[in-house]
């Protein structure tokens, strides 16, 4: 059975993801004392008393919010009560039950869902604070008292959360899907992608820059494998970092190249390469994560029959070092190609983690070395005895030779040029590891 999922849900600035912080044992929610941080849903697994489950962190609920962006993120916190088993409801004692309180409780009593409240920064310890009795009001049963901050009142939460639980215990499961990371400069398309792909509206989407701030991971099947599709933050000059929420969803979309097995590098096709996305390319690369470059809103580019082969170059010329990842022009809008980004992903991972053996490699370097004689330097000549490969994600190749400093990096990507026109390793970044007997290792 699938894992019970709580929902976190509350009026803004209340606390709700410094709970789900708490609760997940790890920053994943970006926390700021400002109403509306939390835009999007947040996922994480969590582990009490022996029941593994989902919690979800929500934006700030204002349920009379009818357009903009508060309506977008009251959309978000409606489509996470609809798929909770249990919602926890968030309060917070300073101000007492406020109108918009009173607003969200009808809400959750319509759902029909279990609702366990609690009172938020009750962060005395000893006597509980009387003014917690004011929010048996909002009807819905006993408030407990809550510090996000200190931890207090945290298992009384969860004890109350897992008593609506479905019985049966959970199944623990091995994870085989595959961690896409979609990245690109802010108003790129990332979170249209991200809905195409869902088939549903999964994260906001707005002509405002800038609306996704946290990354946000969504498993997702499809006729190909399985996935976890993770919308990044766009990532914006660190000039145009004015904020510690803005510099948070940069780190947060570094942690995201980090922990993901391929990376979708969107680029606006109207714009071309923009140095933004030399900047996420370069962060990608340095990683060793294989990519797919996306050129994206190719519907609303004018173009004839060399349009597309002009932009292939002018993307490979700009982004040099990545002559390797594939390029795959779409519209997140229309669907057009999308369909193909799945057939990449199974490649590139698949090249990632290709094995090559010693014998079939120093093949290679035979051939290599005999149609270009290795450098010499003062009547001193290269000398290269072996290669191996000593690991995968990124394929990484340790070169043994007599002298590292003859050996040129020009030298060195002559050998990767080779390996790669004899085994494709197509998508994936290439380590190369010079080795001198008794010396550190040289890339």
């Amino acid at each position: 059975m699938a894992k019970p999922i709580v929902a976190i849900v509350g009026r803004p600035n209340v606390g709700k993801s410094l709970l789900f912080n708490r609760l997940a044992g790890r920053r994943l929610s970006i926390v700021e004392d400002t109403p509306g941080v939390t835009r999007d849903r947040l996922y994480a697994d969590c582990e009490w008393d022996g029941r593994s489950f989902t919690i979800v962190d929500t934006g700030g609920i204002e349920p009379q919010a009818n357009t903009g962006m508060l309506a977008f993120m009251r959309r978000q916190v409606e489509v996470a009560i609809e798929e909770a088993d249990v919602i926890a409801f968030i309060t917070e004692i300073g101000t007492g039950v406020t109108a918009a309180d009173k607003d969200v409780a009808r809400m959750l009593q319509r759902s029909g869902k279990p609702v366990v409240l609690a009172v938020n920064k009750m962060d005395s310890v000893g006597k509980v604070d009387p003014a917690i009795y004011e929010f048996y009001e909002l009807g819905l049963g006993d408030p407990i008292a809550l510090s996000a901050v200190h931890g207090h009142g945290t298992d009384e939460l969860l004890d109350a959360c897992l008593s609506h639980f479905p019985t049966e215990p959970e199944e623990p499961e091995e994870s085989s899907a595959i961690r896409v990371a979609i990245l690109g400069k802010p108003n790129v398309g990332k979170s249209s992608l991200t809905n195409r792909i869902l088939g549903m509206e999964r994260v906001i989407v707005s002509d405002e820059a800038g609306t996704t701030r946290d990354a946000v991971d969504t498993p997702f099947s499809n006729e190909y494998g399985d996935y976890v599709i993770i919308d990044t933050a766009g990532m914006r000059k660190k000039s145009r970092i004015e904020d510690s929420v803005e510099y948070y969803s940069v780190v947060r979309a570094r942690q995201s190249i980090e922990s993901a097995d391929v990376c979708l590098i969107m680029i606006d096709g109207r714009d071309g390469v923009t140095e933004q996305d030399t900047k996420v390319a370069g962060m990608v690369h340095e990683a060793g994560k294989p990519s797919v470059i996306l050129v994206n809103k190719w519907d609303l580019v004018a173009k004839d029959d060399k349009t597309m082969e002009k932009m292939k170059a002018a993307i490979r010329n700009d982004l040099g070092y990545m002559t390797y990842a594939p390029i795959l022009f779409i519209s997140a809008l229309t669907g057009q190609r999308v369909g193909k980004i799945f057939e990449n992903i199974n490649h590139v991972y698949e090249q990632a983690g290709r094995r090559i053996t010693t014998g079939m490699l120093n093949n290679v370097l035979a051939d290599a070395t005999s149609r270009v004689q290795p450098p010499t330097d003062k009547g001193r000549r290269l000398k290269v005895f072996y290669i191996t490969q000593s690991g995968v994600r990124p394929p990484t190749f340790v070169c043994f030779c007599n002298d590292a400093e003859l050996f040129h990096f020009s030298y060195l990507r002559y050998i990767e040029n080779s390996i790669r026109s004899t085994f494709g390793l197509d998508g994936t970044p290439v380590r190369m590891v010079v080795r001198q007997r008794g010396d550190e290792d040289v890339e």
